[in-house]
């Protein structure tokens, strides 16, 4: 056969086909190789095990020649010709990484020139093939590693410990964790699409340019776009692009929150949500969030604090564990939950029974949800400057704090686009809606209306009050507060 030929041949057949992978190539090859020159074949590893051979092969001639095989996997001799009883057994070494792979050649007779030139050309291939599988390997482990490093990252933003982050890079600081303020671009998509997405802007670090994307644990069709504000007026940059994603494309859309220090991620994330429960209602299915004050900080600041220690005290002996579980069940589904801290769901279900225990709530009403989660915003704000103020004693009750003129207005300032243009049938079901649990079946038996229709209400007021609804979070903790407080305001 001409040696074009033959190169032919060996590429043909160790170029994987369908689903093959390299590792049936590289057999294929073997096989070839036995066949072309009359030989049983075997490709023996560096542990000195049998990996590859070809049919016929009998794994006892290697004992013969197990001294011979050593000195060649350590490197002290590169190729050897010897006999095995009636066999002739032809071994070559393979690579320059000790421990070394060796290729052995059994026939009845001693191989001619030019098979012994065939198989050291198999032999060089498929440890080409061999070092390309592990470089394939590599890659994958390295794009696994960097993808945990960039959700422990932003998990760590999420909890407002910019500094931990920083360590948690280990000295090899992305450009993001040295900006002063950033923005969350949740982006909704498909899912296959978010890996897609994130291979085609990642760098050489693992990170993104100024950015940082994580698929979201929680919500599979979310991707989670960390950018430095620094950013913001590129139009080639990371944040360009994902608009432009959306408006290539009728099955994205696209929620910004507003500029936020890099220890008010969580808040940042907050309003990504609502921006993009907004979008996916919009022709350009783009929304900017530029959100109202929370109401926690809105609130005086030491009643406020004394009203939050007194509600989460019975909390101080339980383990921090399921505090955390607490905290995060009042933002995502407990399936999320579950996902995001890698447990099952009846250990997230048997920490919120240990929590609903201790601090005699019923997390299944909106009103203690929220109030949970308040006290939890309310004691996570730092400490304001200067202030030495004492903190009262007693505290005072919820209804006296969420009595506060600033509270009021908050309120007020809430409701309003409810009152417009809905006739009041979005106001009445969404009351109705808090005080059924959240839970739109209920809802719709208790108005006499349809399930969908009240669905189609919830997504109107998501539309109106920029606030996602359809998902457990502060949304939702927001309207129940804002009904409380409108309803005993003046």
């Amino acid at each position: 056969m001409p040696t074009s030929q033959v190169l032919d041949e060996l590429l043909r057949r160790l170029r994987p086909r369908g689903g093959q992978d390299t590792t049936d190539g590289t057999r294929a090859l073997i096989d070839w190789l036995g066949r072309q020159i009359g030989a049983e074949v075997a490709l023996v590893g560096r542990t000195g095990e049998v990996e590859l051979c070809t049919a016929g092969f009998a794994p006892d001639v290697l004992t013969a020649v197990r001294p011979t095989l050593t000195r060649l996997s350590q490197g002290r001799l590169a190729a050897v010709a010897s006999q095995a009883g009636a066999v002739h057994v032809w071994c070559e070494a393979l690579g320059r990484q000790v421990p070394r792979p060796v290729l052995a050649v059994v026939s009845p007779s001693p191989l001619a020139p030019e098979s012994l030139t065939l198989a050291s050309h198999v032999g060089t291939l498929a440890e080409m093939a061999r070092r390309a599988r592990r470089a394939d390997d590599l890659a994958v482990r390295h794009q696994q590693a960097a993808a945990r490093l960039r959700l422990a990252v932003f998990m760590a933003l999420m909890t407002g410990e910019a500094t931990l982050a920083r360590r948690m890079t280990a000295g090899a600081v992305p450009p993001l964790l040295v900006a002063q303020r950033l923005r969350v671009h949740l982006l909704r998509c498909p899912p296959p699409d978010r890996g897609t997405i994130i291979d085609a802007h990642q760098d050489a670090s693992g990170y993104h340019g100024r950015g940082l994307m994580v698929r979201c644990p929680v919500y599979d069709d979310h991707l989670i776009c960390l950018l430095s504000t620094d950013d913001d007026g590129d139009a080639t940059g990371l944040g360009a692009s994902l608009r432009e994603l959306v408006r290539g494309n009728p099955h994205y859309a696209l929620g910004i929150s507003a500029p936020a220090p890099l220890a008010a991620t969580a808040r940042a994330y907050d309003q990504a949500r609502h921006a993009l429960a907004v979008a996916r209602h919009t022709p350009e299915r783009i929304t900017d969030q530029h959100g109202r004050p929370p109401l926690a900080g809105l609130l005086p600041r030491r009643p406020a604090l004394s009203w939050a220690r007194a509600f989460l005290e019975p909390l101080g002996e339980a383990p921090r564990l399921t505090v955390d579980i607490a905290g995060l069940a009042l933002h995502f589904p407990r399936a999320g939950v579950a996902r995001l801290l890698d447990v099952s769901r009846n250990t997230v279900a048997a920490h919120l029974k240990q929590v609903q225990d201790i601090l005699g709530l019923d997390l299944r009403d909106p009103h203690s949800r929220a109030d949970l989660a308040l006290a939890l915003e309310v004691t996570g704000l730092p400490e304001p400057f200067g202030d030495t103020g004492a903190v009262p004693s007693p505290p005072p009750t919820t209804d006296c704090l969420l009595s506060t003129e600033a509270a009021v207005t908050w309120a007020h300032a809430f409701l309003e686009p409810l009152r417009a243009g809905t006739g009041g049938s979005v106001h009445q079901t969404l009351r109705a809606w808090i005080e059924a649990g959240a839970d739109a079946q209920r809802t719709a038996r208790d108005l006499g209306i349809s399930r969908t229709t009240v669905r189609a209400r919830l997504g109107t007021a998501e539309q109106l009050l920029r606030r996602s609804l359809l998902t457990p979070g502060p949304g939702t903790h927001e309207l129940a507060h804002a009904f409380r407080i409108a309803d005993r305001a003046p």
